[in-house]
């Protein structure tokens, strides 16, 4: 992996505006349920993260986006901005990405995303890496863009993150490029045909890889070491975004040049905290409260 010149992070992405209907239960198919309290949220994978770089991790973040020239656009780039993110907006004439939630009383949910805008993301809009350490990237954008901003990071000596979510068949060159690769237990299964996490770690030659495992915390291997990262104990109100914050977090605090190990906690206390709160990036805390919980809970 390469070594960060500076600590700046670039995240290139996806951004959404939630709308978010709570109900007793997730509905099957074929099923309508009432649904109670409704909101819109500023939400998508590559927001979320940015938001969480930059509010709950601490780092100088700057986002690649692409927005519409709706209303949706305007919350979305107010969140971004409040929360700390630097934005490098491209403008589509279709409308800004929009996803439908619907959220349950036991804090699963179902999400459905018209990415709109967001399919304008191109190879080309990735700007000049010079000033840039870490780029962070997710698959809400085109799978084009995403290999050729990955090249474009490798060529440029940045360290390349890749969430891989949502989940969906890869190129083997663009896992080759991937120096952190970020992924769920379901992912993770996809990615390596593998159930045993242990196995599927192993797999990857990345030279890190990330598990998230919701309340069992995270697994990680990094250069052969096999780490466990166990969850703090919360009660959930709303897990939509919760991995996002654990993304962006983590990679914040590789930037900021934390230890690995370290780098899980921090990420780990921020999406504990973000599943006690509504909305995707509403519900991401700030660095301030991370360390306050780190400190309630000393490292063994």
């Amino acid at each position: 992996m390469t070594s960060p010149r500076t600590g700046t992070v670039l995240v290139a992405g996806s951004a959404n505006l939630d709308f978010v209907v709570r109900a007793t239960h997730v509905p099957a198919p074929g099923e309508t349920v009432l649904g109670r309290d409704f909101g819109t949220f500023p939400g998508g994978k590559g927001a979320n993260q940015a938001a969480a770089c930059a509010k709950a991790g601490g780092a100088s973040t700057q986002m690649l986006v692409a927005l519409g020239y709706d209303v949706h656009a305007q919350v979305l780039e107010a969140s971004l901005i409040d929360a700390g993110v630097v934005m490098r907006t491209v403008r589509s004439n279709g409308p800004t990405g929009v996803a439908f939630v619907c959220l349950s009383d036991t804090a699963e949910n179902a999400i459905t995303v018209a990415p709109g805008a967001n399919n304008a993301l191109l190879p080309e809009h990735l700007p000049p890496l010079h000033n840039i350490s870490h780029l962070l990237m997710q698959l809400e954008s085109p799978l084009p863009s995403v290999l050729a901003w990955a090249r474009a990071a490798r060529g440029a000596g940045v360290v390349t993150v890749l969430n891989a979510a949502p989940a969906q068949a890869l190129p083997d060159e663009l896992i080759a490029l991937i120096d952190v690769l970020i992924v769920n237990e379901h992912e993770l299964a996809q990615l390596t045909g593998l159930h045993d996490i242990d196995a599927a770690l192993d797999r990857l030659t990345n030279p890190c890889v990330v598990v998230t495992l919701g309340a069992q915390g995270s697994r990680a291997r990094m250069h052969g070491e096999h780490l466990h990262q166990p969850a703090f104990a919360i009660t959930p109100v709303d897990t939509t975004g919760a991995g996002d914050t654990f993304c962006g977090t983590l990679v914040a605090a590789l930037c900021r040049g934390l230890p690995f190990a370290e780098a899980l906690r921090h990420a780990s206390a921020a999406s504990a905290l973000a599943c006690t709160r509504l909305g995707a990036q509403a519900g991401i805390p700030t660095a301030r409260e991370v360390n306050d919980l780190l400190a309630s809970h000393p490292s063994p």
